[in-house]
C-alpha cells in the first residue's frame, strides 16, 4: 500500500529491476541496501511458486527517478555484503518497448512451457486457442469487454467451474496492481466456463505474474 501520487516527470520511470541478488537476502535487506539512494515506494523480491525461495530477483521503486538513476550509479555491478557476485540494477522495462512485445509472444508461443505433457495433449483435443476469445486479436494492452481502461490483459485458461474472482485476486496480487479481473460465466448456470481475465497496469509485473502462474496447480488444474 502506498500513497497514491499526480503524475510527473519526477517520478515517473523510477521502477528499477534488480537481479543476481543473493538467494538468502531479505526483503528488509534490500531495503537497506537501497535506501540509501531515496525513499523507496515498494520492493518485492521473486520467490519460487513451489519452494518459496528467493529468485535472486527484485523491484525496487523509488519515490523520485533522480534517485533511482543514482541507485543505479552507486549499485549496479556492485556485490553486496555478503554476496559473492556482482548485481545487475537497470530500470524496469517501459511497456512501450518492442521488446516486451517479443517477450510476450515468446511466453505464449514458446515450445518448451513447463508443463509440455498431458496439457498440451488436452490443448489440442480442444483445438482451444486462447486468441478467439471475445475476439481477442493481441495479448497485449486489450481491455476486457465492457470495461474500459488501459493495461494489460491476461487471459487465465483451466479454471474450475466453481472459480470465482477472489480466486483470480489472491494468484495475480501478489506480483503487482490489478485493475480489474473476470471469471467467464455460463449464462444458465453461472458456473465459470473455464477462463477469466485479468488486467493488471504494469507491463513488467504483468509478464512475471504469467511466467510465474503459467502452469500452476490449483487444485487438480494446471493453468495456463
Amino acid at each position: 500500500v502506498s500513497y497514491a501520487r499526480p503524475s510527473s516527470a519526477s517520478i515517473r520511470d523510477a521502477n528499477l529491476y534488480v537481479s543476481g541478488l543473493p538467494k538468502t537476502m531479505t526483503q528488509k535487506e534490500l531495503e537497506q541496501l537501497f535506501s540509501q539512494y531515496g525513499r523507496i515506494i515498494t520492493s518485492r523480491i521473486l520467490v519460487d511458486q513451489v519452494t518459496g525461495i528467493s529468485r535472486g530477483v527484485g523491484f525496487i521503486r523509488f519515490d523520485k527517478r533522480i534517485e533511482a538513476e543514482e541507485a543505479i550509479k552507486g549499485l549496479n555491478g556492485q556485490k553486496p555484503p555478503g554476496a559473492t557476485e556482482p548485481i545487475t540494477v537497470k530500470f524496469a522495462n517501459n511497456p512501450s518497448q518492442k521488446t516486451n512485445q517479443a517477450i510476450l509472444s515468446q511466453l505464449y508461443q514458446s515450445p518448451n512451457r513447463r508443463y509440455p505433457g498431458p496439457l498440451a495433449q488436452q490443448a489440442q483435443r480442444f483445438r482451444f486457442s486462447p486468441m478467439t476469445i471475445d475476439g481477442m486479436t493481441s495479448l497485449a494492452g486489450i481491455n476486457i469487454p465492457g470495461h474500459p481502461g488501459t493495461g494489460w490483459c491476461i487471459f487465465v485458461y483451466n479454471l474450475a467451474p466453481d472459480a470465482d474472482e477472489s480466486i483470480l485476486w489472491q494468484m495475480f496480487g501478489p506480483f503487482g496492481a490489478v485493475t480489474n479481473v473476470k471469471v467467464i460465466r455460463d449464462f444458465n448456470t453461472n458456473k465459470c466456463k473455464g477462463f477469466g481475465f485479468v488486467t493488471m497496469t504494469n507491463y513488467d509485473e504483468a509478464a512475471m505474474a504469467i511466467a510465474s502462474l503459467n502452469g500452476y496447480r490449483l487444485g487438480d488444474r494446471v493453468l495456463q
